[in-house]
């Protein structure tokens, strides 16, 4: 894992990893607007299901990295695993964001509502404010050790929040259904509309690393302006 994630974002990598991702997403939708059949109860606005599912994975996977980077900078002091964890931050809140907007969207013409603070909602919605609190944290606090550690705290928060979202509809009834896959023996998709599912989960996930590797890059061109400019103010100190 040490080796995956040390990387540099080198130009034929970074579009051939782009390139890989947008011809999955060309996939994903042939497979949801084609291929996956409409929901005999919903009609065509199920189809939002398939972008709604894969955004909300992406978000819990972000924060699970988030989190593994920054307990892995606490344990060996090193500043790439903190640049991995900010990039990782920016790139999942982006999603998160997505899952959000799209659910709203999707439950409108369904349940009649745009929002309800159910188990499910109110518990994205926390996580999405977890991620907020992060990225305004890096900001905020101008020591890099400090920032690094106090968003490492709270990254632990955020991955403990994802596992109950995604338990919210097991533990608790909600507006959200019981899930429709591995929720039993009465859950599961038609066939074509698991390959969609599968397809755009794949899509989402290569555009996830491909920002993520160009986001590290940035991150670390961020903290050398950064460190650049504590340099320049200290010489200015010395000198006056």
């Amino acid at each position: 894992m040490n080796g995956f994630l040390q990387f540099r974002v080198r130009p034929g990598e970074k579009y051939g990893l782009g390139l890989l991702a947008l011809l999955a997403m060309m996939a994903a939708l042939y497979a949801i607007f084609v291929l996956a059949p409409v929901e005999l109860t919903m009609g065509i606005v199920q189809k939002i299901f398939y972008f709604h599912v894969a955004s909300a994975w992406v978000g819990f996977l972000a924060i699970y990295l988030v989190c593994f980077c920054s307990l892995r900078f606490l344990r060996k002091r090193d500043r790439q695993w903190d640049v991995r964890a900010a990039s990782a931050a920016e790139v999942g809140a982006v999603f998160l964001t997505l899952n959000l907007v799209s659910g709203p969207i999707w439950a409108k013409p369904v349940w009649g509502i745009w929002w309800t603070w159910d188990a499910r909602l109110t518990t994205t919605f926390v996580l999405w404010l977890i991620y907020m609190g992060y990225l305004m944290l890096r900001r905020l606090v101008e020591s890099p050790e400090q920032r690094a550690r106090l968003s490492a705290v709270v990254s632990i928060f955020g991955a403990v929040n994802a596992l109950i979202v995604y338990m919210a509809n097991r533990w608790w009834r909600t507006q959200h259904p019981q899930p429709v896959i591995a929720g039993g023996e009465d859950s599961g998709l038609h066939p074509d509309m698991m390959l969609a599912l599968m397809v755009t989960l794949l899509a989402l996930t290569l555009l996830f690393f491909c920002l993520w590797k160009m986001g590290c890059d940035l991150e670390r061109s961020r903290e050398s302006v950064e460190s650049l400019r504590r340099t320049a103010q200290r010489h200015l100190r010395e000198v006056q």
